[in-house]
């Protein structure tokens, strides 16, 4: 398991520091929450710097472990953590003043001076996440199921990035809407179909009443996590398992895994497109489901068996 416990003290530095200020944001957002009563389209103010401060908490922090493994591209590291940590600072900015962060049209001082980061910021979040997936493309590993977890999960990541420059560029849902402090605020998109600000699901607030593009772009950039998470289990339960102390068996089961959350991932990007919350897929959403299910458990079984065989051929 030494691959995958790295100590803390050899992580990415800036990267680390960052993941602790989104950590007090959190601490504060959730604060905030409790004592102040102020909303923005039925939701509070505070729950977007949250759910932006866990998220790039999550991903933060696998990045500055991630950079220990790769020789060239611990600058970039740097270069994610001050884009990141300048994004989630405006975004509770503009939580503080009880206004919108993204989409905002308003001709407020602040406002005007805080709108070129969530366009030229998130560029540049976007190409350090692509050249640090390159890098890892071509970058050999003595672990082989631990490099395809992370070579599929940064590509996941890569796509994830990809969904709002998707859905900016494939409509304009340009409406006014009021902001806390009860004035008009001109917003020139939206993310989602059907119902451009829905929400209502619970912890996420993704809508139940249209498409959500927030869906594809969480479920993407949140792969890695999970990818490393199953290479780290089949690496555990090899000490139960004889023949999952093969190498070989664990990077086929990693890349079954991969595969069906590639699907998963295309399957929620699909439904938002048709403007379907995920709460409420139609039957054709579920066939599509079933088939990702049943492909990707008959691979695993395959893959299992197969390993098994060999392994008692071999005793």
């Amino acid at each position: 398991m030494n691959l995958f416990t790295t100590p803390w003290q050899r992580w990415h530095r800036p990267l680390t520091v960052s993941v602790g200020l989104f950590l007090v944001l959190m601490m504060i957002s959730a604060a905030g929450l409790l004592v102040d009563d102020r909303q923005l389209m039925g939701e509070s103010v505070w729950l977007k710097p949250l759910k932006f401060g866990f998220a790039f908490a999550l991903y933060s922090g696998t990045l500055a472990w991630l950079l220990t493994r790769l020789n060239k591209a611990r600058w970039l590291g740097t270069v994610f953590a001050a884009g990141a940590v300048v994004e989630v600072a405006a975004i509770a900015m503009q939580a503080a003043r009880g206004t919108f962060s993204h989409f905002n049209t308003s001709t407020d001082p602040l406002t005007l001076a805080l709108t070129p980061i969530f366009s030229v910021g998130v560029g540049v979040l976007f190409l350090a996440n692509l050249v640090i997936a390159v890098m890892v493309l071509v970058q050999r590993t003595t672990d082989r199921p631990l490099g395809r977890a992370i070579r599929s999960g940064m590509g996941l990541a890569v796509l994830g990035m990809c969904v709002p420059i998707f859905y900016l560029v494939t409509g304009i849902n340009q409406r006014t809407v009021t902001d806390a402090n009860g004035a008009s605020i001109t917003l020139y998109q939206g993310h989602g179909i059907g119902d451009p600000d829905g929400h209502g699901m619970a912890v996420t607030n993704w809508s139940v009443t249209g498409g959500d593009w927030r869906v594809a772009h969480f479920v993407g950039l949140h792969g890695i996590q999970v990818l490393l998470l199953v290479a780290g289990l089949l690496v555990a339960w090899s000490a139960r398992v004889v023949w999952l102390r093969d190498e070989a068996v664990r990077a086929r089961l990693v890349g079954v895994a991969s595969l069906g959350y590639f699907a998963v991932f295309a399957l929620v990007l699909w439904q938002a497109h048709r403007g379907q919350a995920l709460i409420h897929p139609d039957r054709l959403t579920l066939l599509a489901l079933a088939g990702i299910v049943l492909v990707v458990v008959a691979a695993g079984v395959s893959v299992c068996v197969r390993a098994s065989r060999t392994a008692g051929s071999r005793a």
